[in-house]
């Protein structure tokens, strides 16, 4: 998988007597196979804006996105989306909500409850599979989440703050599981977060993005999702001194962004 953003800009057309809005400006970027590519800033730099762009939902004024090789023109199975809310079907249990977008493929019934339980297992939900998803915690949510997400087999997992409306104490656990999940699946990941702490946990490769329009200023590589999943514990691994140097130097990065754009 390799997917691939050359000069790709996003202008917002005047509306209701409002000039238009220039959301995203010559952003480049490669998100090679099994990479874990984490991208932050301040409201309103155009992470979502660059997601949809991904994801297929939006269209780019200029530049170009390919994904192996092949222009994205809109969404497909091989991108899926985890939203921050989780956007279940609450008609449906766990197992009918994980294998919803089989059913909809037209997968046969045991086919895609193989799947669906496979990963109910996977996400930590076995014998939750018959329970109402409006009964579960928002952490068991999101997971059922993800856990429909995969089921399609996408080359790419696309993740919209998919942690920001949980608490921390369970929200420090979803990153291990979602990490475990990426290092168990080998997936790419794109996925935006707010927190300077998760996106350097989480990822290998962090995108620091300006105030509108939005730019890429920064890129870094990172190694301490690779510490974690090689047994260093992860509230060991975000008290290193090498964590704590990053995280502030990437805080003065972005408070500098936005005292410019002030």
């Amino acid at each position: 998988m390799r997917l691939k953003l050359d000069n790709l800009s996003v202008v917002y057309p005047a509306s209701d007597g409002r000039p238009p809005v220039a959301a995203l400006s010559e952003i480049n970027l490669v998100i090679e196979d099994a990479e874990f590519v984490v991208a932050l800033g301040a409201s309103g730099c155009g992470k979502s804006t660059l997601l949809n762009l991904i994801a297929g939902f939006l269209s780019p004024t200029s530049g170009q996105l390919t994904l192996d090789g092949r222009p994205v023109s809109g969404p497909g199975a091989d991108r899926a989306v985890v939203f921050q809310k989780h956007a279940l079907l609450p008609w449906l249990n766990v197992l009918d909500n994980v294998a919803f977008g089989l059913q909809i493929q037209g997968v046969a019934k045991a086919e895609r409850y193989a799947t669906a339980n496979r990963l109910v297992g996977l996400l930590g939900l076995d014998g939750f599979q018959k329970s109402p998803v409006y009964k579960l915690s928002g952490g068991m949510q999101q997971r059922v989440g993800i856990a429909r997400a995969l089921t399609c087999d996408p080359k790419l997992l696309l993740m919209d703050e998919p942690l920001g409306a949980l608490d921390a104490l369970t929200r420090e656990k979803a990153q291990e599981l979602i990490l475990n999940i990426w290092h168990e699946t080998h997936k790419s990941v794109f996925f935006i977060t707010h927190s300077v702490e998760e996106a350097l946990f989480m990822g290998t490769k962090l995108i620091v993005m300006s105030p509108r329009p939005g730019r890429i200023t920064h890129s870094f590589d990172l190694p301490f999702s690779r510490q974690f999943l090689g047994g260093m514990p992860a509230r060991a691994v975000k008290a290193s001194p090498e964590f704590i140097k990053l995280r502030e130097d990437v805080l003065k990065i972005i408070f500098a962004d936005e005292e410019a754009a002030a």
